[in-house]
């Protein structure tokens, strides 16, 4: 529900129109009720009156007499000495206003970047789908645009140029109202300088135990994770798990996407992950340290996370947790993209590229004896068409895009070159989109283009692990979306040729 909002002027004059309290009849002295006792009283000492307390007119207690909350340094359990900024109960800030630097920044952005909504005003670009507020305004008859001022209140979010046009477009703004406060609430929880217990993460247990990957309160059971009893910890947890989740309950043999009735997977999908899982779930039979039981190692299992941004930094400890999912596996990630090394340079300064290492890779090795993660800043297709990653094996190999943006014209030309690649290893591709506008959008885009030439192996569909974390898009406050929100998956046609029976040739005998 919307949270109650009472205007300064409004209380001023509820204030002061309001008029003195007299005390009841009931609450008077004996004296005052009896006039004989009243004159006989004269005779002795005055009686004292009852004094009745002031009653204010709200229990709300005023946060102006209130102290100010002033940050302190403590130190966290891991003996980490931090910052509190904030606490639970005061969360909500303007952005404009906020404690934290980077949040007062980002305002300062929305209001050079972002356009009002209101239908008053021309467009700015082509409506997204029906639903955007965009879709609303006409370019000959509307006022010429302008960027988002004024903050709602109830949010605390900068929305519209003025507040004529907040108050005109209310209920319009109602429908993402509460999801922007949340937003907000989450961002200043996560500059706040609290200790994360939500970000201690499950540790490795017994392969016997059976992980249900029915929903995310079922896997964080199961794996042993703490209690996470708000949601707002929940929120913060599943925005990092979800990159590795959203793998692991695709590619696991105790999915939720089966090829059931409504289960989105399709035949052809449960061909492909069917090789897969046999790689990621060995049988077990020998490897128990003796020689007589010696078994053979396997490849390790590649995943090529492509266009990789976000993902590519999270903490090891998150990816790590794909490989507590599958115990006998060893795992190769090779983040690709441009942009996976994106605020990291400081972190890891990139190699030179070498005759070893020609693309210039930083490789982190010693994380596990499970795990090897890579980091290429180049294009996917340069680097296949050198052929540094033949060849490709549907039973090793799996590839993952984090919203790519296929059909998105902004970003479509990245993937030109790249697509044809992909479909040609016949490898499972795995793809996420942020809302289910953008996997629609996707989606048409790879059957116009490529729908000859792809089988569909899970239908685009909401993702069981997506992040429960709302996240707000800077250039238009009102496009709310979350990570992973919907996923996918295809590959390249595979055609099965079949032996045609030789017919008996009938030799006819010559004569001479």
């Amino acid at each position: 529900m919307r949270s109650s909002y009472t205007c300064r002027q409004c209380l001023s004059l509820i204030k002061s129109s309001r008029s003195q309290l007299r005390p009841s009849q009931a609450l008077r002295p004996l004296s005052q009720h009896n006039p004989a006792q009243r004159n006989h009283s004269t005779k002795g000492p005055a009686q004292p009156k009852l004094a009745l307390p002031r009653r204010s007119l709200s229990t709300t207690p005023q946060r102006s007499f209130e102290k100010p909350f002033e940050p302190f340094e403590y130190v966290d359990p891991e003996g980490i000495r931090r910052t509190l900024m904030l606490t639970e109960d005061n969360l909500f800030n303007s952005f404009t206003n906020s404690p934290i630097p980077q949040i007062r920044k980002r305002a300062a952005f929305m209001r050079q970047h972002a356009y009002c909504p209101h239908p008053s005003h021309q467009p700015t670009r082509a409506p997204k789908n029906s639903m955007d507020l965009e879709a609303r305004k006409s370019s000959s008859t509307g006022t010429p645009p302008a960027h988002v001022d004024f903050e709602c209140p109830d949010c605390g979010i900068p929305v519209y140029c003025c507040e004529e046009h907040w108050a005109d477009d209310y209920e319009a703004h109602l429908e993402v109202c509460d999801v922007l406060r949340q937003s907000n609430e989450d961002d200043h929880d996560l500059r706040s300088g609290r200790f994360f217990k939500e970000f201690q993460f499950a540790e490795p247990q017994m392969e016997e135990i059976l992980v249900n990957m029915s929903s995310w309160d079922t896997y964080l059971y199961t794996r042993d994770f703490d209690a996470l009893n708000a949601d707002r910890e929940m929120r913060q947890a599943t925005k990092l798990l979800t990159y590795p989740m959203t793998i692991a309950s695709i590619v696991n043999e105790l999915s939720p996407y089966n090829i059931r009735k409504n289960g989105r997977m399709t035949p052809e999908g449960l061909k492909s992950f069917s090789a897969l899982r046999h790689t990621l779930h060995p049988p077990r039979t020998g490897g128990d340290g003796t020689w007589k039981n010696a078994r053979l190692a396997p490849p390790s299992v590649r995943l090529f996370v492509l266009g990789a941004r976000a993902e590519s930094s999270l903490p090891r400890e998150t990816w790590m947790q794909l490989a507590y999912l599958f115990h006998r596996v060893q795992f190769s990630i090779n983040f690709i993209g441009p942009e996976s090394m994106a605020n990291r340079e400081k972190e890891l300064p990139l190699p030179a590229r070498t005759p070893l290492n020609p693309f210039g890779a930083v490789i982190e090795d010693r994380i596990s004896n499970a795990m090897k993660i890579s980091t290429f800043v180049e294009y996917y297709h340069n680097i296949h068409k050198t052929g540094h990653f033949a060849p490709y094996d549907p039973y090793f190999d799996c590839f993952v895009v984090f919203h790519p943006g296929f059909g998105n014209s902004a970003s479509m030309h990245e993937w030109e070159e790249t697509l044809p690649l992909l479909l040609e290893t016949k490898c499972p591709i795995i793809a996420t989109g942020y809302s289910p506008w953008d996997v629609q959008q996707d989606v048409e885009f790879l059957n116009k283009r490529f729908g000859n030439e792809m089988d569909m192996l899970l239908e685009p569909g909401e993702n069981i692990f997506r992040s429960l974390r709302w996240d707000l898009n800077d250039l238009d406050p009102h496009d709310v979306t979350c990570s992973n929100w919907g996923v996918y998956s295809f590959r390249g046609k595979r055609y099965e040729t079949t032996k045609k029976e030789e017919e008996a040739e009938v030799h006819s005998d010559r004569t001479a």
